[in-house]
């Protein structure tokens, strides 16, 4: 069995190696291949930095949506049985199965003006495309699954004991929701939450058709990127690129934290 461990061992590091290590190590060799300086006048341009905070922003938004709109949908389908509990939970991970282009596609055809709630939406002075809003909706739809399939498990897991013995001393529902039922679940919450930021971050697929990218305004990170590789400014593009690949490893970094940690808690 050893020489046998030993060959899947090798093959999955070599696998790891070859397909994600080799690749971020040339994103950051690229990235500060003419030195320190160069590197912090890609990112610290007008137009770059501007991307940069936009994207953290808003995916920040996201997240606290998420936190709290995923939260209470998973328990909307643990705690009740309706019409349509199956599908509705399938259609949870809709955003999984849809390239991000297609999700972009349905959001423009929804939300544009030659849409019958384009036109209603424009009539009543509300904007929702080629705008902050319209990225937000857009990370929000693409990081759907991602509170609700953390947060869930724990739900199911979770001893209704202790629910009813909260009852039984008196304490009302919301109470026992935020003092006793959120307490169990805000492991999930804070995982789901930081996978959704990682993932917001990185989106370009359906923000790229809906946001305008307008440089300065409504550009994300991952949009400038693929812009500055269309002008042939690889430097730039790799400095960027950077940045959001740190900010994503703390990210998930924190999540294995913050697992490990309810792992010895449990």
């Amino acid at each position: 069995m050893q020489p046998v461990r030993a060959a899947f061992r090798s093959v999955l590091i070599g696998y790891l190696l070859i397909l994600v290590v080799l690749p971020i190590s040339a994103v950051y060799a690229k990235g500060f291949s003419l030195g320190w300086q160069p590197f912090w006048n890609e990112i610290s341009g007008a137009i770059a930095w501007k991307a940069v905070v936009l994207t953290v922003k808003l995916s920040i938004v996201t997240t606290v949506i998420q936190a709290v709109i995923g939260t209470l949908s998973a328990f909307v389908l643990v705690r009740y049985r309706f019409p349509g509990r199956r599908l509705l939970s399938s259609l949870v991970d809709l955003p999984f199965a849809l390239p991000t282009a297609v999700s972009g596609l349905m959001l423009l055809t929804l939300l544009g003006p030659s849409s019958p709630l384009g036109v209603w939406l424009e009539y009543a002075g509300v904007h929702l495309l080629y705008n902050e809003t319209s990225i937000v909706i857009g990370m929000v739809f693409i990081t759907l699954p991602f509170v609700i399939r953390t947060v869930q498990p724990l739900l199911e897991q979770f001893d209704s004991f202790e629910e009813q013995a909260s009852y039984t001393l008196g304490a009302g529902k919301l109470f026992t929701f935020f003092n006793v039922l959120l307490p169990s679940v805000a492991p999930g919450i804070i995982a789901g939450s930081m996978l959704v930021f990682s993932r917001a971050l990185a989106e370009f697929g359906a923000i790229s058709m809906i946001s305008g990218n307008l440089p300065g305004k409504t550009q994300v990170a991952s949009v400038f990127i693929y812009t500055e590789i269309e002008n042939y400014n690889t430097q730039g593009a790799a400095a960027v690129s950077v940045l959001l690949l740190t900010l994503s490893f703390a990210v998930l970094w924190t999540v294995n934290a913050v697992q490990k940690k309810r792992g010895t808690q449990l």
